[in-house]
């Protein structure tokens, strides 16, 4: 049976119950590209199931895993196909000049990496990573390589927290959600700073 899903997790009882490992993949995947859905959430609630003999943990993290890869590059192809059209014609009324553009892409291209593998942790950049790689012209094989790693790493750290902290992961979730606000900041500032000091470069080098 089933143990009861605490606190901020209860409602997605039935629907791991009525879909299980389709509940998982499903939400999972729709998040990656933009949808507001709770791909984490589905993750953590599906490794309590699992430790609790009602699921299994390695079809969890696989279908999960799968579902982050496969959603991030909906979201990579959503930006690359109309992204970069829609910079150009709307970007300059939000000071986005094609110049800007240009050294945003040459900036990702270099070290977008990183911030792929990151961005997987921190919520809100994790639902519009792919799209901002595909519209900054990150290469795909690129993109792919640390999406599946940063998947790998974020499937890897909730499926197994759950699966052994069961009914009290929760607190661990609190705990370490209590961070991702300043590791935000801290990648903002750090992006900022990698940009700025890029377009500078440029302008002394023009």
């Amino acid at each position: 049976m089933a143990p009861p899903l605490p606190g901020p997790l209860a409602h997605l009882a039935p629907l791991l119950t009525h879909y299980g490992y389709w509940a998982v993949g499903g939400v999972v995947l729709v998040e990656d590209f933009g949808v507001p859905a709770p791909g984490e959430t589905i993750l953590i609630a599906a490794g309590i199931y699992a430790g609790a003999g009602d699921l299994n943990i390695v079809a969890v993290a696989v279908i999960a895993f799968a579902a982050a890869v496969v959603g991030d590059n909906i979201g990579y192809l959503i930006g690359h196909t109309g992204g970069r059209a829609f910079v150009h014609r709307w970007g300059r009324y939000v000071f986005l000049t094609p110049k800007r553009f240009e050294a945003a892409e040459e900036f990702f291209t270099r070290h977008g990496g990183k911030i792929v593998t990151v961005a997987r942790f921190v919520e809100g950049l994790r639902q519009v990573n792919g799209i901002i790689a595909g519209t900054s012209g990150m290469p795909w094989r690129r993109f792919l390589v640390f999406n599946a790693l940063g998947a790998a790493l974020w499937v890897g750290l909730w499926a197994s927290l759950a699966y052994v902290a069961g009914t009290h992961i929760t607190a661990i979730y609190d705990e370490i959600s209590r961070y991702q606000l300043y590791a935000l900041v801290a990648l903002v500032a750090l992006v900022t700073a990698l940009v700025l000091r890029h377009v500078l470069r440029r302008r002394h080098q023009d």
